[in-house]
């Protein structure tokens, strides 16, 4: 997965490879599936306002078929329900189970490239961090069990940690702690 900002949007490319390390020539390929799926996201409301697959290598003719079925991305919200939403227009027979996986992926990758691009701007000194904006951790609430309501992530923000302010990985609540109690000193973030 890549995620490139673009102006107001991310522009977030997914690959898949299957290879068969095992296969040999003839009628056992080594290389099965090879594909791509790009999705366009607009910042301002994590809408996909574009979307586009490509199969490189497949085993049926026909796989190509499903490509341009993927282009009902757009218009979906990678926010809460996306998972599903993928599934609905996607799952089983409706699709290929290689890019409705792709396409469930994409989802969390922008929310991480949110975090990633607002630490390098607050690290710039272009505005704060997004985990600082009320209600940005709300976005985050149960994704896993990091931000598990009662999870450490929350608890983190809480006492000033900011994701890709620290070493990664992420220094444990319990050093955290540790931390901010030793001083005001902020290198020990």
């Amino acid at each position: 997965m890549d995620v490139f900002e673009r102006g107001d949007h991310f522009c977030v490319v997914g690959t898949l490879r299957d290879e068969r390390p095992w296969a040999g020539e003839g009628f056992v390929p080594r290389l099965l599936h090879e594909m791509e799926l790009a999705i366009a996201v607009r910042l301002a409301d994590l809408v996909i306002v574009d979307a586009v697959a490509d199969m490189r290598a497949f085993p049926h003719a026909e796989c190509t078929d499903i490509e341009p079925k993927f282009h009902d991305l757009v218009g979906l919200s990678v926010s809460r329900g996306y998972t599903s939403a993928v599934q609905e227009r996607f799952g089983r027979q409706r699709g290929c189970s290689h890019l409705e996986f792709l396409a469930r992926a994409l989802g969390p990758v922008v929310v991480q490239g949110l975090t990633s691009v607002g630490a390098h701007r607050a690290e710039r000194g272009v505005g704060e961090h997004p985990m600082a904006e009320s209600g940005f951790g709300a976005f985050l609430a149960n994704t896993c069990h990091i931000w598990a309501e009662d999870g450490p992530g929350p608890q983190k923000i809480a006492i000033g940690w900011r994701p890709g302010m620290t070493a990664y990985p992420a220094p444990s609540l319990d050093e955290i702690r540790r931390r901010r109690d030793a001083g005001p000193d902020p290198a020990s973030r």
